[in-house]
């Protein structure tokens, strides 16, 4: 088999964030000796997260079994997972920001048994729904566990609380028609209806506006794809919100990595 060197477009302070959980989890259940130490499985879950690396590629690169690099994996994912904070932690630095921006993403998937549930008519494909808030950079600030495709965006919100959080919050959020109805501090564009066929000059601009404010948010969901794992989910799709709450915390893992 051949082989070849290949790179994760991340800092080693990622890296040995990762490395430095594994560690400690192997100390508290006095692990005995393994394939690989903290750091080379840490860097095996980060080249399947971060460059979407299949078990095959990586069994092969980091000479052990696909089980044994699948094992790896799912420990690294679930020592993140744990760490990862719900939607009240966030809404401390939410409250600080001029605005928030939110949105929804739909994450593909393979088609399941069970696909009805997981089909977004919207999108039309299989996928799972992830809700992001965004600050008024565009920059990632929480990402929401995964529910079917099928949800709708406000739908989504509400069984999250992110609709009551954001409002309580005080804080002015904006998001796309999706969330019409939404109420509190949710900001949406004016939309045609039957009685209004037509919007006036005002609203247009107003449209124009919310929609250059809005745009930032895609950045937020950008920097959530550039984890090459979520191009595709090729897992059962209930794994999806470990996976996005892992990716969540090695985020701003990376994003902070310049302080302290």
């Amino acid at each position: 088999m051949l082989s070849y060197p290949s790179t994760i477009s991340l800092s080693s302070r990622t890296l040995n964030h990762l490395a430095d959980r594994i560690r400690h989890h192997r100390d508290q259940r006095r692990s005995r000796w393994r394939r690989l130490d903290a750091g080379r499985q840490a860097l095996l879950a980060l080249a399947h997260l971060r460059n979407g690396d299949t078990y095959t590629r990586l069994a092969a690169g980091f000479a052990v079994g696909v089980s044994t690099a699948w094992r790896y994996v799912q420990e690294a994912i679930a020592l993140l997972a744990m760490a990862a904070n719900d939607l009240a932690t966030p809404i401390n630095r939410i409250r600080r920001l001029a605005y928030a921006i939110l949105d929804g993403t739909l994450i593909p998937i393979d088609r399941v048994a069970d696909q009805r549930p997981y089909y977004s008519g919207k999108h039309k494909r299989h996928g799972v729904n992830v809700q992001v808030i965004a600050d008024a950079a565009g920059r990632l600030v929480w990402a929401s566990p995964a529910l079917p495709g099928s949800v709708h965006d406000l739908t989504a919100a509400r069984t999250h609380g992110i609709i009551e959080a954001l409002t309580s919050a005080e804080v002015t959020t904006f998001a796309d028609k999706g969330y019409q109805g939404a109420g509190g501090s949710v900001r949406t564009p004016f939309k045609r209806r039957r009685f209004r066929p037509k919007l006036s000059r005002r609203q247009k601009a107003v449209n124009r506006a919310h929609a250059k404010i809005r745009a930032r948010g895609e950045r937020a969901i950008a920097t959530l794809k550039t984890w090459k794992i979520l191009v595709k989910l090729r897992c059962c799709p209930r794994r999806a919100t470990t996976i996005v709450q892992a990716i969540l915390v090695l985020h701003h893992v990376e994003a902070n990595r310049y302080a302290g």
